[in-house]
């Protein structure tokens, strides 16, 4: 029973991360491409318009770090449920 239990405190954990990390996903690659771009580009980086900048390469660059942090958290997740290797 507690192993069950377990497991599904690990899977809710788990799709809490994946719905945090998501949303993040779904603002920068929408929200700053797209919705927020003229308010972004009245900033300019590295001489280009931030809301150009964020749908041409920042976006890249977040979902990468995503990725990474993900990791991160499923390693620790996994270490403190005993499903490590």
């Amino acid at each position: 029973m507690k192993k069950r239990s377990n497991a599904q405190v690990y899977w809710k954990t788990n799709l809490k991360y994946l719905a945090i990390l998501l949303s993040i996903w779904f603002i920068v690659s929408f929200g700053a491409g797209i919705l927020f771009k003229d308010e972004l580009n009245q900033i300019r980086l590295g001489g280009f318009k931030l809301g150009f900048w964020f749908a041409q390469q920042g976006a890249i660059y977040v979902f990468v770090i995503l990725i990474f942090v993900y990791i991160h958290l499923m390693n620790n997740l996994d270490k403190k449920h005993g499903y490590n290797e």
